[in-house]
């Protein structure tokens, strides 16, 4: 599998729909996703690897099918959007969470969906961001070095 292309995420109705390329056919990229759930464990979409089990031809593609499938078969719909405070670093995914003025994220790396964040409370959410680039500038100086 590919690095997941976080930075083509769409957050939709409490899901959050992470297309890659799949494989390749001839010169051809096929596309397909994997979802986070804004209530995490709780639903059987959550960290799946597409489950509408239907490929798409380019991005945009495989986010419909997404969707459609999402539309059919989810067992919640949100009104809020908790995937809105999300970031790209080195490929990685960061999504920022608040809760009664604290700050808190879930951290992502670029080929899984395993989140790696440190248990750890902020008081901003730049403080937050802040924390963890400085974490993820260190990590690529150490890999540089060696």
């Amino acid at each position: 599998m590919s690095r997941l292309i976080y930075e083509n995420s769409v957050s939709y109705k409490g899901y959050l729909i992470i297309p890659f390329v799949f494989g390749k056919a001839d010169t051809y990229e096929i596309y397909s996703y994997k979802l986070l759930s804004e209530i995490g464990n709780k639903s059987q979409f959550h960290k799946a690897d597409n489950p509408a089990a239907i490929y798409g031809n380019n991005i945009s593609n495989i986010i419909d099918i997404a969707q459609e499938h999402l539309d059919k078969n989810s067992e919640f719909v949100s009104q809020k959007d908790c995937f809105k405070s999300r970031y790209i670093f080195r490929n990685h995914l960061i999504i920022i969470f608040a809760e009664e003025g604290k700050y808190f994220y879930d951290h992502y790396p670029p080929e899984l969906l395993n989140n790696i964040a440190a248990p750890k409370l902020f008081n901003s959410e730049f403080e937050c961001l802040s924390w963890i680039q400085a974490g993820l500038n260190g990590q690529y100086v150490r890999q540089s070095a060696s």
